[in-house]
């Protein structure tokens, strides 16, 4: 697996994972209704932000965005995404993503990376981001609409560099 910017010809497989993990409405809160241009303008950042993509020959993985988190007196702070395709969980792509994000925002010179809503009960995802060094700094009870949990916890979490 290697981990690059996004080409235009991947675009395909990734708005395939993309679609797949909203309309789960199980990790992400995003609307599972947004067409292919919303999603595509959303997740393709401009610079100085980046996409990229975990691949495997041909094959599209998983991927990323990261940039800053805020702009003007926040902009010292980055933030990052992650969405790896269903049969590809539990392989490493997430860790690997989640480190290129991390090495990509030190690079460039911000102060820390934060993750502004990691749904509570991703616990794969949590735990994964706990292990790269990042902490829960607090939780919004009942902020995301689970399809089979009910009303749970959005973490804010955050890594300082």
């Amino acid at each position: 697996m290697r981990i690059r910017e996004i080409t235009e010809a991947d675009w395909p497989q990734v708005w395939a994972i993309i679609q797949d993990v909203i309309r789960e409405r199980e990790t992400f809160p995003y609307d599972p209704e947004m067409t292919e241009e919303q999603t595509r303008l959303m997740w393709i950042e401009s610079p100085p932000g980046r996409t990229v993509v975990a691949v495997d020959g041909e094959r599209v993985l998983g991927t990323a965005k990261m940039g800053t988190n805020r702009p003007g007196p926040g902009s010292h702070i980055s933030t990052a995404s992650f969405m790896v395709a269903a049969d590809a969980r539990g392989r490493g792509v997430g860790t690997a993503l989640c480190r290129d994000a991390v090495e990509w925002a030190r690079q460039a010179g911000y102060a820390g990376m934060q993750f502004n809503a990691v749904v509570e009960s991703n616990r794969s995802a949590v735990e994964l981001y706990q292990r790269q060094g990042f902490q829960v700094l607090g939780t919004v009870p009942e902020a995301f609409e689970h399809p089979k949990l009910g009303r749970v916890g959005l973490h804010l979490m955050y890594q300082a560099f």
